[in-house]
């Protein structure tokens, strides 16, 4: 089962999330084979953390949950809240595999929260800048939003790659691949 889980920071909480840095890498380490894709968020100035991204294949619900909630940021209250959710991936690769790679133009992470009927469960037009897309889905498997990470020149592009006027909210956030550098 694949998961969409996004931590969000606490705000204030950059020196502790720096302090902590090793233990998360190192808790993320175990969990290598699963990722399909992680990185931060930041803030509209580029630098500011504001959360963390890490989509998994694992087990089951249980397993995700104690992902999300064993992260030694989470535990040191870095985090405010966190979203968890199951996802589907529809472009079935990882991150690693994007063509676009690491580096290179502005990457974003867009959220659009559900309000109403399915929308945008295939890949958009401009699928080459998608480095991961699918959507969240509740524990039964109803459609609730969509998540993509995407490669766009700014925030409006990137926001285009879900249909307009189809979500309760749509969230923008600068987003950088993550993982030891």
């Amino acid at each position: 089962m694949e998961f969409f889980c996004y931590h969000r920071d606490r705000p204030g909480s950059a020196p502790l999330r720096e302090e902590l840095l090793e233990a998360h890498w190192t808790y993320m380490d175990r969990y290598a084979e699963q990722m399909i894709a992680r990185g931060p968020t930041f803030a509209d100035d580029g630098t500011t953390p504001t959360g963390s991204v890490h989509i998994l294949d694992l087990p089951n619900p249980a397993a995700a949950r104690a992902f999300a909630f064993d992260e030694p940021n989470y535990q040191a209250g870095v985090y405010r809240d966190v979203m968890l959710r199951r996802w589907h991936n529809t472009l079935g690769r990882t991150m690693w595999d994007f063509p676009g790679g690491r580096t290179g133009g502005n990457r974003y992470l867009v959220l659009g929260l559900g309000s109403s009927e399915p929308v945008d469960l295939e890949m958009p037009p401009g699928a080459e800048d998608l480095v991961a897309y699918g959507p969240l889905l509740s524990d039964a498997g109803g459609w609730l939003g969509t998540a993509a990470l995407v490669r766009a020149t700014s925030p409006n592009p990137a926001r285009a790659m879900l249909t307009a006027d189809r979500y309760a909210s749509v969230e923008v956030c600068n987003w950088r691949f993550g993982g030891r550098h």
